[in-house]
């Protein structure tokens, strides 16, 4: 696709004054005399954008990126998930060794870190809706080739495309909503972290009866969530149709209620691109340094700190479980009752800490929980178990916190999105260690005590530095940029 001028991005708030301006023109009855109100300064105000006659394609076209967010959420975790509960029955079916194995889980978080620092670039180039629905596309083919790939190599390629969309994606989930959604952060970063924590818990908890009911092989029952990926396609398909809203520089405004208050078409006939006073995410933002800002590295170890935890919990808690005598259908469901635990509470977090000018207090509120549940496994592993994996499950609430703050400790689109791209690929790239470290502890002293306290002390520098990330400031004071 060829390049495009880059139009200038309105501010949220230039955004929904540019609304109310042109209805107010618009609308019929108006009298020639009415005093108009006050302008703007014009070295301060954006050119102001067309907009669509009526509000009825605005409503549509809102609803329709709601749907799209969903969708997309549920389809970034099932390709992870679903491959952990068939991954003995995947072992066998390409005699895989147990050291193929443990890379074949640290795959992940090395797919996040090298393709997440992509997503700017294609952003910038495409527009971040036609990028997403070309990652959905890249997640159904990639599910649907890996079952049937007749290797191991061929299965760690497929696996490695799709999480290739899945990267992309996540890194520019906190983008679209920052953008399309600028009066609503909290509220559509709740929604689409709990359709990500739905989509988790689900392919967690339904691939092995599902393959069961499907005739039992393990190719048909990862291959099935291809359809789920597929479904998530074609709301993206219709907002690429429509560039006035996936486009390089298109946004959808929303006024203090959250009613939708109107759609920018300026993609649609794009004109110079001039010097956005928002920073739009189409364009680069000159002298952006993220190494200089102390907020952007707390955001990353942050972020990387708690996918720690994440991926430790899902690749270990069961066997921790299951070693202090619960048995296997019961550790299965304990896992589950972790990941269920995310589903309401990333959908309150990130409201709750959008209303802060300051979200270190959850941070700690959050990482003292986990202290506990890893404090009651090593003390008293099965006899407290679901207190534990309750407690458990509120401290990996930090996942949809730490998007929140992405969204919040940058004034433009364009910080965001640099932001969004260096604190999860720097993150990710942070945690791969620590589920190999918890593995190689584990297995070299025989117990839980040490690799659980390894655990435990994790969640001291998390601690940290959600604190240092939650401060109300923003990378472009701190880097002193340029919007």
């Amino acid at each position: 696709m060829p390049d495009e001028p880059q139009p200038q991005i309105p501010t949220p708030t230039d955004t929904r004054t540019l609304s109310r301006s042109a209805a107010s023109v618009s609308a019929p009855g108006d009298s020639p005399a009415r005093p108009a109100a006050p302008a703007r300064p014009a070295a301060s105000a954006p050119p102001a954008a067309p907009v669509p006659p009526g509000a009825s394609g605005a409503v549509r076209l809102t609803r329709l990126l709601v749907v799209g967010l969903v969708l997309a959420a549920l389809n970034l975790r099932p390709a992870i998930t679903s491959l952990g509960a068939l991954l003995e029955e995947v072992r066998d079916g390409l005699h895989m060794s147990g050291s193929v194995a443990g890379v074949l889980t640290s795959v992940p978080p090395f797919c996040f870190a090298v393709f997440g620092f992509t997503a700017p670039r294609l952003a910038r180039r495409y527009g971040p809706g036609a990028v997403v629905c070309a990652s959905m596309v890249a997640i159904t083919a990639g599910l649907l080739i890996r079952p049937f790939a007749g290797g191991t190599a061929g299965f760690l390629a497929a696996s490695a495309f799709a999480l290739m969309g899945i990267a992309v994606s996540n890194v520019l989930m906190p983008v679209i909503v920052k953008r399309y959604f600028p009066d609503r952060v909290g509220t559509m970063t709740g929604l689409y972290s709990m359709a990500l924590a739905l989509g988790t818990a689900v392919a967690a908890a339904v691939t092995v009866p599902m393959t069961e009911a499907l005739g039992g092989s393990w190719r048909t029952g990862l291959g099935v969530w291809a359809v789920l990926a597929a479904v998530a396609v074609l709301p993206w398909t219709g907002l690429v149709r429509d560039r006035g809203v996936t486009g390089a520089g298109a946004g959808v405004s929303t006024g203090a209620t959250g009613a939708p208050a109107g759609v920018s078409t300026a993609a649609v006939a794009p004109g110079p691109a001039g010097p956005a006073a928002s920073g739009g995410p189409a364009g680069p933002i000159p002298g952006l340094r993220l190494g200089r800002s102390r907020t952007a590295w707390a955001l990353a170890c942050f972020f990387g700190l708690q996918a720690t935890g994440a991926y430790i919990t899902m690749g270990w808690m069961p066997q921790v479980f299951r070693d202090a005598g619960v048995p296997a259908g019961t550790a299965g469901l304990l896992l589950a009752v972790t990941m269920v635990m995310g589903v309401p509470l990333a959908f309150v977090i990130p409201g709750l800490a959008a209303r802060m000018r300051n979200q270190g207090p959850i941070v700690v509120a959050l990482g003292l929980c986990g202290l506990t549940a890893y404090s009651g496994l090593y003390v008293a592993p099965a006899e407290g178990a679901w207190v534990w994996v309750v407690l458990l499950g509120i401290s990996n609430c930090s996942f949809p916190l730490a998007l929140t703050m992405i969204g919040m400790r940058s004034r433009s689109g364009a910080g965001v999105v640099r932001l969004s791209a260096f604190a999860q690929s720097t993150g990710y790239l942070i945690s791969i260690p620590g589920p190999l470290l918890v593995g190689v502890l584990y297995q070299h002293t025989g117990g839980w005590g040490l690799p659980i306290a390894l655990m435990a002390g994790f969640l001291v520098p998390q601690m940290v530095a959600g604190v240092i990330a939650g401060r109300d400031r923003t990378i472009e004071d701190e880097a002193r940029m340029r919007d």
